[in-house]
C-alpha cells in the first residue's frame, strides 16, 4: 500500500531497547491488524506520534472512510505514544476510546497526529487528530491507556 516508511525515533531510546535486544521499529508498529489497513507510522516520541492511512480499502458501504478504521489509527499512534512514556518496563494496555467524526474522506491518505493529555505513573491520555490530505479535520479521538508493570524487558 504505497511507499515504506521508516519509524523515526529518538537516538536515546532506539539505543535503550537495543541494549535489551528489542527491535523498537517492529516493537511499536500498527501491528498485523494496522498492516491489513495499510497503516504506516512515521514518526514516534512520548510527545508525538504521527501516522498515515489509505482511504481505499477502509470504507464503509457508502464509500466514506470507516469510523472503526479511524479508530484503528487513533488507537494505534495512542498505544506508541503511551508505550514509549511508559518506557522499557511498562507496557501500555488502552482501557477508553472515544472518536467524533467530524467529516467524510473518500479518497487519499488520512494522516493521525497524537499528543499527549496526561502522562502519569500508571496512565497516559492521547489526543488524536485525524486529518484528510486538505489538512481538514476528519476525526479527533482520545485514548487512555492503563501502564502495567512489563513482565520482562518490553513485555516479553
Amino acid at each position: 500500500m504505497g511507499e515504506q516508511r521508516t519509524v523515526k525515533f529518538p537516538q536515546e531510546v532506539i539505543d535503550e531497547y537495543a541494549e535489551l535486544g528489542v527491535d523498537l521499529p517492529a516493537l511499536f508498529s500498527a501491528g498485523h491488524l494496522g498492516d491489513r489497513m495499510g497503516v504506516q507510522v512515521i514518526e514516534a516520541s512520548a510527545e508525538r506520534v504521527v501516522g498515515t492511512m489509505p482511504v481505499e480499502g477502509n470504507t464503509q458501504p457508502y464509500g466514506l472512510l470507516h469510523g472503526g478504521a479511524s479508530a484503528v489509527l487513533a488507537e494505534t499512534l495512542g498505544s506508541i505514544g503511551s508505550m514509549l512514556h511508559g518506557g522499557t518496563t511498562k507496557i501500555a494496555v488502552g482501557v477508553d476510546l472515544n472518536c467524533t467524526h467530524h467529516r467524510g474522506a473518500r479518497s487519499g491518505l488520512v494522516t493521525g497526529v497524537a499528543t499527549p493529555v496526561h502522562r502519569g505513573r500508571t496512565t497516559a491520555t492521547y489526543e488524536i487528530v485525524i486529518s484528510d490530505e486538505q489538512d481538514k479535520r476528519v476525526c479527533t479521538a482520545r485514548l487512555t491507556c492503563l501502564l502495567r508493570d512489563a513482565a520482562g524487558p518490553a513485555g516479553g
